[in-house]
């Protein structure tokens, strides 16, 4: 599974700063109005962020969030719209409608069977940029170890997800995503037995623009290959 995540926002990962300035830009510098008005192209009216004050928004008035994200965390996702791959804040999870908390995991392997998320794949895929995430190793039982689990390859791990809209307790809009898991491979299975569904960089087109290519890649082995960080003192 994946249930927190990393986005360094340092100097030093230039793909990830890109994605956060152009996020920053984005809600700092358009009217709530136009902000509206050009989510309505892409998400069918639900909010995507809000602009107040001088920080990118999202649907609470929350910040969005950068080190360690958590559940109902506002973060940056990739999404398409009018063929081109944009960023935009969403909220993490979706909720539960039974019950209180958030969904934030979806099984690539039965996510089209699934009612709460086959609606979002052929249109509402998307990608959640991060430097990493976390999982904890667990002994009969008890937890352990916490680990940062990072590209060997690269500085940015890109992880598979879909969106959808939803309203509030207050009758606002907004949108949320969820992080597709598949079962781990060799470099996680050590630790836990489900990972993120992890794309190459020269993926993301295919993910976000075929919905094939996408469907085929819900029910393939990740081969990512990941360093496991042990976190201390956690």
């Amino acid at each position: 599974m994946c249930g927190r995540y990393y986005i360094d926002d340092g100097e030093t990962i230039a793909d990830m700063r890109k994605i956060i300035e152009e996020i920053n830009a984005k809600y700092q510098n358009a009217s709530e109005g136009s902000v509206q008005g050009s989510i309505e192209e892409y998400a069918e009216g639900y909010v995507l962020g809000s602009v107040e004050g001088s920080a990118a928004k999202s649907k609470s008035g929350s910040a969005m969030k950068t080190g360690e994200i958590f559940p109902t965390d506002s973060a940056p996702v990739l999404i398409l719209r009018q063929q081109a791959i944009e960023p935009v804040l969403m909220t993490w999870g979706y909720p539960k409608f039974q019950s209180s908390g958030v969904l934030i995991n979806a099984r690539a392997e039965t996510a089209a069977e699934k009612p709460m998320f086959r609606s979002s794949i052929p249109k509402r895929r998307c990608i959640i940029p991060s430097t990493g995430f976390f999982e904890w190793e667990h002994n009969q039982g008890k937890t352990k170890t916490k680990f940062l689990l990072q590209s060997k390859e690269s500085p940015m791990l890109y992880m598979a997800g879909l969106y959808a809209g939803f309203q509030d307790k207050l009758g606002k809009n907004y949108a949320a995503y969820v992080i597709l898991t598949v079962a781990a491979n060799a470099s996680v299975n050590t630790i836990h037995d489900r990972m993120p569904l992890i794309l190459d960089a020269n993926q993301n087109d295919y993910w976000l623009h075929d919905e094939q290519y996408a469907r085929n890649l819900l029910l393939t082995p990740c081969p990512a290959q990941l360093a496991a960080i042990p976190i201390w003192g956690h």
